[in-house]
């Protein structure tokens, strides 16, 4: 801002700065996002899937590199669990990122007994999900673990010539009509299969 309080104007080139950042930004989580969890580093816990947290750290040390983590704030929930705040710092494409995240932990006690069973286990259990959370959540770390992948729904240009190739063993009208279909996004990368398989039967008949 300038010294009659306009807004100086951003320049092309630090606008296309930008967009190359963003983009860096954008291809590095994909590429995260779709990494397959190997099986030895997943477990399970209650019928659900879970991944430690030491593999998580050592993607997040490969990818994002510079990370931190950091205890903001911790507080019992009354009796029945303890809750963490947590912090995780890092940096995507040379911009340093923030994102803050909580996570609480059931606190085990002995039957029938106000005595607790390991409440440091359980704190160190609260800090570790809190953490495990904040990975997944800013880093796409596990996502195939998470449920949390995105497939991409835009098609290669060798899908749609094959739709286009088996459209025209139907008619012309026909290719025509899923040209359209396409560039419209009516037919996509998630139903590319079931509209292929659909017009080879209307090829057949």
């Amino acid at each position: 801002m300038n010294k009659l309080g306009t807004i100086n104007p951003i320049s092309q080139t630090s606008v296309t700065e930008i967009d190359k950042v963003l983009e860096g930004v954008t291809i590095k989580h994909d590429i995260v996002s779709d990494i397959d969890t190997p099986k030895a580093y997943i477990k399970k816990k209650m019928d659900m899937d879970y991944v430690e947290v030491g593999y998580m750290k050592k993607i997040a040390d490969k990818h994002y590199p510079g990370w931190s983590w950091e205890v903001i704030k911790t507080e019992f929930a009354g009796t029945q669990a303890y809750v963490v705040h947590g912090r995780l710092k890092w940096y995507d494409s040379g911009i340093q990122r923030t994102g803050d995240m909580t996570a609480a932990h059931r606190i085990q006690r002995k039957r029938g007994t106000e005595e607790y069973v390991d409440l440091g286990n359980d704190i160190k259990a609260a800090n570790t999900d809190c953490m495990k959370k904040a990975f997944n959540m800013y880093m796409n770390i596990a996502d195939d673990v998470y449920r949390n992948q995105v497939e991409d729904t835009e098609l290669t240009d060798k899908q749609v010539a094959d739709l286009i190739k088996v459209a025209l063993g139907v008619s012309e009208e026909k290719a025509s009509e899923i040209n359209i279909m396409v560039e419209e996004g009516v037919i996509h990368g998630l139903n590319y299969k079931g509209a292929l398989a659909k017009l080879k039967r209307q090829g057949q008949k």
